[in-house]
């Protein structure tokens, strides 16, 4: 069984998927607390689904591309076997985790989306490094830039670990409505760095606020 907060089909806001119409599945909980996380109303609700049920309300949904997010879906056993089905049934499956629990059992075509946090987020301590070694060269990572101490951090863990050669992208996301995007693609400029500059697409189309989209 698994906790749902919702699904939903939408475009997809952010990684090299901007853009895509993708189906949403989110499910409840999660064991940080970012200081700038804009889903916290999943931490808590939903309800229990079984995989099939799930599949089922993705399939009703006609989209070949879904994302499980949360929350922190791999707080869930039962995420794994239900992207194992999705995969099977044919869809192009994303997962977007936190970086603080381990990757290693992803099915092998899932592509994982993983945050290294900054301290900006409070929570760049619990990081489980071994997932760098874990990352496969179709999945990405994000940073989330709060600032300028932020952005050094990120640079070095780039740099350090040669993370623009390990996977598909790295994205420098800015803080909406805190980091001025302007700034921080100055700052990627100013240094090369081989990362993507990503704007969460969702919070221009709709309200920043918006759910369900």
């Amino acid at each position: 069984m698994l906790l749902v907060h919702e699904i939903y089909a939408s475009i997809q806001g952010e990684s090299t998927h901007a853009g895509r119409p993708c189906t949403f599945v989110r499910l409840t909980a999660c064991d940080l607390r970012c200081t700038w996380c804009d889903t916290a109303y999943a931490f808590t609700g939903g309800k229990k689904m079984s995989i099939d049920d799930v599949v089922a309300a993705v399939e009703q949904l006609r989209c070949p591309l879904v994302e499980l997010t949360g929350g922190e879906p791999l707080l869930q056993a039962d995420v794994i076997p239900l992207m194992a089905k999705l995969v099977a049934l044919g869809h192009e499956v994303l997962i977007e985790t936190g970086g603080h629990l381990p990757i290693a059992n992803l099915p092998p075509e899932v592509v994982a989306i993983m945050d290294v946090k900054c301290p900006g987020s409070g929570e760049n301590a619990k990081m489980h490094w071994p997932n760098i070694d874990a990352l496969r060269p179709h999945d990405e990572v994000k940073f989330v830039i709060n600032d300028r101490v932020d952005y050094d951090y990120a640079r070095a863990i780039v740099r350090e670990r040669d993370l623009a050669s390990r996977v598909e992208a790295v994205q420098f996301s800015p803080v909406f409505g805190t980091l001025p995007a302007a700034d921080l693609a100055r700052w990627i400029l100013e240094d090369h760095l081989p990362v993507r500059l990503q704007l969460q697409q969702h919070k221009y189309v709709w309200a920043p606020d918006a759910r369900g989209v």
